[in-house]
């Protein structure tokens, strides 16, 4: 279904939003549920009580998915009981590379409908369901898993309309468990330097942030259009994601570039979005693509001729503070990659790839000042995972541990410590609805609208989520 602003209503779940319209399909603004509902429970900043030994059941174990059972299982107090994916292969490989890698897992395996994932969900030897399947599942298996009282690490998005991700809220709060997407932050690298930075004033007052999704996944490498005939899969694009750039226009993966910045601007604990813009450029990439490789693989032929999301989105979000953010996705014209790519203060600016700072128009720090920055400012989470790290490669064996990113380690090391999360439900769902407010902004010439505050007004009140100089917890090993 092609979006326009008729469709787009029931399509991204605005239509209980109350958006308004004018005669010439400008939005003048959208009334959201967040300004009539009360605020359940707050989820931010909640413990749940502390699991000793966080029993993980995963549905999906393709591309992402089959990674991700490496990475839990190389955190110390994580034991695999489930793994459920449609394609039997994927379950016996994930189980297979369990056996021989690691102790302590004997997963049982779900592949025989594709409702499997349910019995996991219900299984009462599990606290954490982690979800890899295609997008438009991530909600609806959240959901079911929160109200089967589990905790939930999905992928991006948490939700793929706005309805779904109120859901998502309302069923987190409801049943007080928790809701983690995992996605780019401030657990590690030059981001959680420049958070530091920034909470110690260096920046100043914060004026503007860019994150983007800029990663060529189509343009250039042939061999990313060649299909492994057998498992219905390639590299770069899976059937169903790329479907997902069919009759679609907007920032369709947002949340790795967004979330560094939403972190370092305090969004939904001092500050919130306001309201955005959004403008793609046309396709200049994929609708020629489908022309030439479906002259080599009929799969392709359904796709010719039809509308793809354009080359370039950009959107441009103004917080209630009055500071600016800057989103892009592009995955479909050859040039470098970019995630979170700026933060500008009234005193200091940051910039990415390669990695810098400057005080004045004068121009960039040298690299020996800049480098003594970096060591002054690196926060006691960068530390304290280097050193678990360290302590894992003393007497290596898979070097799993090795993949194991600091947003997963320390998503681990909350729970087994009782701890609050610190990327909530909140964060989910606002990370995520920008896609589909981006897709009604783009097919309504740019118009503006409004952003739901899926806090209901504690974004006021509520601390900041990060614990980057690790005051509590931190004591989780990463498995050698």
């Amino acid at each position: 279904m092609k979006i326009n602003r008729k469709n787009f209503l029931k399509v991204a779940g605005l239509a209980t939003a109350g958006v308004m319209v004018d005669n010439n399909g400008a939005a003048r603004g959208i009334t959201t549920p967040s300004a009539q509902r009360t605020q359940q429970f707050n989820m931010h900043g909640f413990a749940a009580p502390k699991l000793d030994k966080v029993r993980v059941g995963i549905v999906g174990v393709g591309e992402r998915g089959s990674g991700t059972v490496v990475r839990l299982a190389s955190i110390q107090g994580v034991e695999i009981k489930a793994l459920c994916d449609v394609v039997p292969h994927r379950v016996e490989s994930s189980a297979s590379l369990l056996k021989k890698e690691f102790s302590g897992h004997s997963p049982q395996s779900y592949s025989d409908n594709p409702q499997s994932w349910k019995q996991v969900c219900e299984r009462a030897d599990i606290d954490l369901i982690y979800i890899a399947t295609p997008w438009n599942l991530h909600a609806r298996i959240a959901v079911y898993a929160m109200e089967q009282g589990k905790h939930v690490y999905t992928e991006l998005p948490v939700g793929s309309t706005v309805e779904e991700c109120w859901k998502v809220v309302t069923t987190s709060e409801k049943t007080r468990k928790h809701c983690f997407m995992g996605c780019g932050s401030c657990h590690d690298g030059m981001a959680a330097v420049v958070l530091n930075m920034v909470r110690k004033g260096y920046f100043g007052d914060l004026v503007h942030g860019e994150g983007h999704y800029i990663h060529d996944r189509v343009s250039n490498n042939e061999q990313r259009w060649v299909r492994d005939k057998d498992n219905n899969n390639w590299y770069g694009y899976r059937p169903w994601r790329l479907q997902e750039n069919v009759n679609r226009n907007g920032n369709l993966y947002p949340a790795h570039g967004l979330g560094p910045v939403a972190q370092i601007m305090d969004l939904n604990y001092g500050d919130k979005m306001d309201y955005m813009v959004s403008i793609s450029s046309g396709d200049f990439t994929m609708k020629h693509k489908m022309a030439e490789i479906s002259q080599t693989d009929e799969y392709f032929k359904p796709y010719v001729g039809l509308d793809f999301r354009g080359n370039m989105n950009t959107t441009i979000i103004r917080t209630h503070r009055g500071r600016t953010i800057m989103l892009q996705h592009d995955i479909s014209s050859p040039r470098p990659g970019h995630r979170f790519d700026l933060i500008s203060g009234n005193k200091a600016i940051y910039r990415a790839r390669p990695d810098r700072l400057a005080t004045s128009h004068d121009g960039w720090l040298p690299q020996e000042e800049f480098d003594r920055l970096v060591e002054e400012y690196t926060p006691g989470i960068t530390r304290k995972f280097a050193e678990k790290r360290d302590e894992a490669r003393v007497n290596n064996r898979s070097r799993g541990y090795e993949r194991v990113t600091a947003s997963d380690w320390r998503l681990i090391d909350c729970l087994r410590n009782g701890l609050p999360l610190e990327m909530d439900v909140y964060d989910a769902a606002l990370w995520s609805v920008i896609t589909p407010l981006s897709e009604w902004s783009v097919a309504n010439q740019g118009a503006t609208i409004k952003i739901p505050d899926f806090t209901a007004g504690s974004w006021q009140t509520n601390k900041s989520g990060m614990d980057i100089d690790i005051k509590q917890g931190g004591t989780t090993k990463l498995v050698s």
